[in-house]
Formats: structure tokens, sequence, C-alpha cells
């Protein structure tokens, strides 16, 4: 494996990151600190603890992921879309590296500003609300897994799109929408029995629930079920990245 052009990659990619360091860090942690003021404190000082943890703990978990999922895809996507829209693609796809190696890169990159981020709105959070990791091992996997996943989902973004229109498509319409009913700010037991069942469907209610089961150790799916779906969503991803660097789809044209 040639590691010179992964880390050639992953370096560029990071150094985007700390060039708009406002842009990249700063602005998604006002933006979730935000949250936790509103909901956590004034919504939540007026609501009773869910599942025996107080609200404000409680949609620590969910807006953490929140970020974590809108980071990762726009970074991976920015990260692959702007060299096929400045013509330099042909002259990485030119190099000695193999498809491998490119993925692993530019999602590696991804995946390691939205896990640092991640990590620095949970630090924030602490200012806001106390609450403990029951599970810190699966706390820092499913933070990954769902890092991982996501970047690889904004790179298959960032290969589709042939517009920035449709570079924001996804995140704004799609992601962020499903994030907010996937459990971020409630419990799926407080739905109706209809409308909970609907939220079943939901992949982010797995990716959420899972991550919020390594904080306080109960969730509304079992971990054993959120854990498998993250990783059947891992899997399909790379399935999908596979079949556009085997047919060249929209890399060569």
């Amino acid at each position: 494996m040639n590691l010179y052009a992964i880390r050639a990659i992953y370096r560029f990619e990071m150094q985007r990151m700390w060039r708009s360091l406002l842009q990249s860090v700063v602005a998604p942690v006002i933006s979730t600190s935000l949250y936790f003021i509103v909901f956590g404190g004034a919504v939540g000082s007026h609501m009773a603890t869910i599942g025996g943890v107080g609200y404000g703990a409680f949609i620590v978990p969910g807006l953490t992921m929140l970020s974590l999922l809108t980071i990762s895809v726009a970074n991976a996507s920015f990260g692959i879309y702007f060299p096929r829209f400045a013509g330099t693609i042909y002259e990485i796809l030119s190099a000695p590296a193999s498809p491998l190696e490119l993925v692993c890169g530019y999602v590696g990159a991804a995946a390691s500003k939205s896990i640092l981020i991640g990590l620095i709105i949970l630090i924030t959070a602490r200012l806001f609300v106390s609450f403990d990791i029951v599970h810190p091992f699966w706390m820092v996997s499913f933070l990954v897994l769902t890092a991982v996943a996501f970047s690889l989902l904004g790179f298959i973004l960032g290969i589709w799109a042939d517009g920035f229109e449709k570079l924001q498509f996804v995140p704004l319409l799609v992601v962020t929408p499903l994030t907010f009913l996937g459990g971020t700010f409630y419990s799926i037991d407080m739905l109706p029995p209809f409308w909970r069942k609907v939220t079943l469907v939901n992949p982010v209610v797995y990716l959420v629930n899972g991550f919020r089961w390594s904080f306080f150790g109960k969730s509304d799916v079992a971990v054993g079920v959120s854990l498998g779906m993250t990783l059947v969503f891992l899997v399909l991803c790379m399935i999908v990245v596979s079949w556009i660097f085997r047919t060249g789809y929209r890399l060569r044209a």
C-alpha cells in the first residue's frame, strides 16, 4: 500500500480545515452550544427526565450525532468534488495510487475532522450539563464507525454531484431532517404506536440510539441492532464506492 499517497491526501485535506478554522470548527461548536442553551436549558427546565436521564444530558448524544453526520458528509463531499470542479481529478487518478488509497486519504481526513469536532462538542457540553459515559469504548466505536460511514456517503455525494446545489441537497434536505426525526430531541417511545413503527424505518434512529446507549446504558433500540445497522450502512457505502471506481462513474467523463 502506498502510504505516501494516503499521507499526502490526508495532510492536504486536514490543512484545509486549519486554514478555515472558524468555519470548520468554531461554527459547528457554537451552533451546537446554542442548541444546549435553548433545548437543554430553556426547554429542559420544564420537562421531566426521560428514562431516568435529565433532558439536558439526554440530548447530548443526539446533538453530537447531528453535528457528526452533517460535518462528515459536508467535508467528504467537498473534498472530492472540488478536484472534479477544478479539473485536477485527472492528476489524482493518474497518480501511482490505487482507488483504496485515494478513498483512505479523503475519507480518513473527513472522518478525522468529524471525530475531532465531535469530541470538542462533548467537552463543550460539559459546560452546560453533567453526564457520564457508561461505555466509553463503545462510545468511541460508534463515533468512529458513524464518522467513517457518513464520510463514505459524502464521498459518494461528491462524485454524484455535478453542481454546488446538488452538493448541498443531501445534507440539507435528507441528512438533517432524518437526524431531527431520529430521536435527537426525544425518545421514540413517546410517539404513538403507528409513528413509532414509521420512525424505525429511519436509519439515523439506530445511530443515535446506539450512541445514546454508550452514554447511559439504555436506549429505545437494542444496541446489537444499532451496531448491526451501522455496519450494514458502512458496507453498503463501501460497495457503492467500489462500483464507482470500477466503472469510472463521473470520474472519467
